[in-house]
């Protein structure tokens, strides 16, 4: 915690994911819903029209459809990490329950926090940061339009 009251940490990768290969960090998705409820209405049209699609685009997440008779509609997410997260769906379209699993597939379990600098390392250099402008010889100078003769 800081002085703001926000968590914030260093910005890191999970595992180095995507150095070698990219993996997808949500390992299962549940799918619970009411079949007689009004509040599950999308969560059917959904059902019926969109997982299929969903499960053929990311074929390393197991989906699992669970009606249960009077409960509310919810999506339960949970990455590789062990970080389960719960959705509440109640009343929502079919398009935005697939734009809200979209964002959970692309999600990487981690908490959402504020990040500490841009830029860290383990052994920092006294030097400084570098940069393309690091070791431009002076005597270049500025650049400037050039001038027309006049003729």
């Amino acid at each position: 915690m800081t002085s703001r009251g926000t968590p914030s940490r260093f910005l890191k990768s999970v595992l180095q994911n995507g150095v070698g290969r990219y993996v997808s960090q949500l390992k299962r998705i549940s799918i619970i819903f009411s079949k007689n409820n009004q509040s599950s209405l999308g969560v059917r049209e959904f059902i019926e029209e969109g997982v299929v699609d969903y499960a053929k685009k990311n074929p390393g997440t197991v989906v699992y459809v669970s009606p249960q008779s009077s409960r509310v509609p919810k999506i339960v997410a949970e990455y590789l990490n062990g970080n389960v997260r719960e959705e509440i769906i109640t009343s929502k379209t079919a398009p935005q329950i697939s734009e809200l699993l979209s964002k959970l597939t692309n999600q990487s379990g981690l908490d959402i926090i504020r990040i500490r600098k841009p830029i860290h390392t383990d052994n920092p250099s006294i030097q400084g940061q570098w940069h393309p402008f690091t070791n431009r010889p002076l005597c270049i100078g500025l650049i400037r339009p050039q001038k027309k003769d006049p003729q």
